[in-house]
């Protein structure tokens, strides 16, 4: 199993994060559950991990789908959920963009409150004219968010995300290697929430919920 470093308020946070946010290769490897004890009293009872106060992933300079440079004060006044795929992952990242949608359709109304952004990490092949095709295909509100490679790279390294290309069998063609999961930001901009990926929707729309109210 690879691990990809992490660093965050405490040591021991970030060892038992740096230990669980695990390598997929388009075939999850669940987030392990051993954060939870560390949520204190008075705060909420999140079911996801709740990463508060994390010394990273602050911000990002991306394009969306329609060519609009987007950074996260864009979004502010709403939770934003952003996840690391790329359009021809066979399994988690389609199963993460449905999951995400079935979450948009449970909080009715307070789903204009939240914005779920698609981060390619595949730009050689993930243009912006297909992600117009694909992000929004699941919920119309979702952004595809792309970037050349090195603003690629620098958002996996700021989000301390994994990726890698995998050669497939036959000549040019591959597929990617990515961390599964989801961050999510509050509506004031602040880090919140590592998501595990494959869980089901119940308990994102329970999260998302409390950082709503």
């Amino acid at each position: 199993m690879r691990l990809f470093p992490v660093f965050s308020i405490s040591r021991t946070l970030s060892v038992l994060f740096a230990a669980s946010l695990a390598l997929t290769a388009c075939g999850d490897k669940p987030l392990a559950e051993s954060l939870q004890g560390l949520i204190s009293p008075g705060k909420p009872a999140f079911q996801n991990t709740d990463i508060t106060g994390i010394d990273y992933a602050k911000d990002f300079a991306l394009t969306d789908h329609h060519g609009k440079a987007r950074t996260l004060a864009d979004f502010k006044g709403r939770a934003v959920v952003i996840f690391f795929g790329y359009t021809q992952c066979p399994d988690v990242c389609p199963t993460t963009m449905a999951e995400m949608a079935s979450v948009m359709q449970e909080l009715g109304p307070l789903a204009d409150r939240v914005q779920v952004l698609f981060v390619t990490i595949d730009p050689e092949r993930d243009t912006a004219a297909l992600l117009s095709q694909y992000v929004p295909s699941f919920d119309r509100r979702f952004l595809g968010m792309v970037g050349d490679q090195a603003a690629t790279e620098k958002m996996a390294r700021d989000f301390r995300i994994f990726y890698q290309k995998v050669p497939g069998k036959e000549p040019g063609s591959y597929t990617m290697d990515h961390t599964a999961g989801s961050y999510v930001f509050d509506p004031q901009g602040r880090m919140r929430l590592f998501i595990r990926h494959g869980q089901g929707a119940a308990p994102i729309v329970s999260d998302l919920k409390l950082l709503l109210q």
